[in-house]
């Protein structure tokens, strides 16, 4: 190739773009070490996606949030990853010379780095970081320094300042123990700071948010509702989240078992009004479906009553609400269990928004799969969809009226509260219309060159 050729290829963006995306990482190092006019074009291609293994130096040191400063414009995929470990176990806060336990409520604060002892020269006019110097004294003594990197908001907040091209935010955070679910751990902290950097940095272009693999508490942290932290104006970056990706940890439920950790994912879900592709899948043991959770056994309220005067209803009704996404197009659900009117219950509720879905090792508990997707049949008028277990196929649009309302009656109905709003340029033409109906053409040519209409 000679080189005008060569120049002609690499000035082209589509060409250019299309080669760098099949180069390996280590030869797109030696690219841009090569020349200062290639560094410019292979940086976009070689910082497009960035992983952080989160640890006590991950960005306190200065010369890596220099370079991050730099190159923080090209990235567009962050992988934060911080697995749990003996290291990110918490032990209990005790009062020295006793075995009493210090009560700690933590409060995050964005304006303060990492606290100084009581023994350490420090500033008497600096604030306290953990509510008082008594208990920034015991935090510091006897907690590790991964506790104060990972409380320390200021650090999170610069570099996800220094992303504001962000689209896709992966957090990982493998390998907790089922004994360790309802202990105090230092990841859930890194959670928070996360979650408030991100709020914070507010990043325009993130839509699409991957939480694999996961524990199941760590959905109460990344929640931008009642939470640790939480501002009315939490939810702004979230609500325009328009992929979920979610691989959870399992956990037993049940009618004998808590729900708490049901009823925050539920709670979390809600907040994510602008889905348009969700992915769930339990890892190990199956769970329940999430997105039904409002119908579990096991997050509704106890039957029994004691109380003859209490209300009947408070007894049956689930304290979770019905999940509603009005833009949700794609759902794939792996390795869950569920019945069968869970399933046609969702499939009929989303039915003018949702365009595929997906059970992929999945059980029913009672019912059939006939059952489940029985809102297809009653969708389309016909059962031919039975036929096939899968059917790919060009539809032609078809502008034509419909004679058999009977079939397309559940596509009309409104969906939840939809409310359709009247025109007002509509009702005023109407007006105007009743207006000149027995004019003469003459007089309806003075009435509308005097009066004045406005247009909505």
């Amino acid at each position: 190739m000679s080189s005008t050729t060569f120049a002609r290829f690499w000035r082209t963006d589509l060409t250019r773009d299309c080669f760098l995306s099949y180069v390996p990482k280590d030869d797109l190092r030696s690219l841009r070490l090569a020349c200062k006019i290639l560094a410019d074009d292979v940086a976009p291609a070689l910082f497009k996606s960035l992983e952080v293994r989160f640890s006590t130096n991950t960005f306190s040191r200065r010369a890596r949030m220099c370079a991050l400063d730099q190159i923080g414009h090209h990235v567009r995929h962050l992988s934060f990853v911080m697995p749990h470990s003996a290291d990110t176990f918490l032990p209990p806060l005790l009062i020295p010379g006793t075995l009493e336990e210090a009560i700690f409520l933590y409060e995050p604060r964005i304006d303060n780095s990492r606290p100084h002892s009581s023994s350490s020269s420090s500033s008497s006019s600096a604030a306290s970081k953990y509510g008082s110097w008594e208990m920034n004294d015991l935090l510091v003594k006897q907690y590790p320094p991964l506790f104060h990197a990972a409380t320390n908001v200021d650090v999170f907040f610069r570099a996800l300042s220094a992303m504001p091209g962000l689209r896709h935010l992966h957090v990982s955070c493998p390998g907790q123990l089922a004994g360790q679910r309802y202990r105090k751990d230092i990841v859930d902290y890194a959670l928070i700071s996360l979650r408030l950097a991100v709020e914070a940095a507010n990043p325009a272009q993130l839509e699409t948010l991957t939480l694999a693999p996961i524990h199941p508490l760590a959905i109460f942290y990344l929640r931008p509702q009642i939470s640790v932290g939480s501002l009315p104006s939490s939810t702004r970056v979230w609500r325009r989240i328009k992929t979920l990706n979610v691989r959870m940890e399992s956990f037993r439920y049940g009618r004998d078992q808590p729900s708490d950790h049901l009823k925050i994912l539920h709670s979390y879900l809600q907040t994510l009004q602008s889905l348009e592709n969700f992915r769930f899948e339990w890892l190990g043991d199956k769970g329940p479906c999430p997105l039904s959770l409002h119908t579990e056994p096991c997050t509704s309220r106890p039957t029994p009553l004691d109380c003859s005067q209490a209300c009947p209803d408070s007894s049956t009704k689930s304290p979770c609400r019905p999940l509603k996404f009005r833009r949700l197009k794609a759902m794939h659900l792996s390795n869950a269990t569920f019945d069968a009117h869970q399933a046609s219950a969702f499939i009929m509720s989303h039915r003018k928004v949702l365009h595929e879905f997906q059970f992929n090792r999945c059980h029913l508990r009672s019912g059939s799969w006939d059952d489940a997707l029985a809102p297809l049949t009653r969708i389309v008028g016909n059962d031919n969809w039975k036929q096939k277990q899968e059917e790919v196929m060009d539809v032609p649009i078809m502008l034509s009226p419909v004679d058999e309302k009977s079939e397309l009656e559940c596509v009309h109905e409104h969906l939840w509260d939809d409310v359709f709003r009247k025109s007002k340029g509509f009702q005023t033409l109407r007006k105007m219309s009743l207006k000149t109906k027995g004019l003469l053409p003459e007089q309806v040519r003075r009435l509308l060159r005097n009066a004045r209409v406005a247009w909505a």
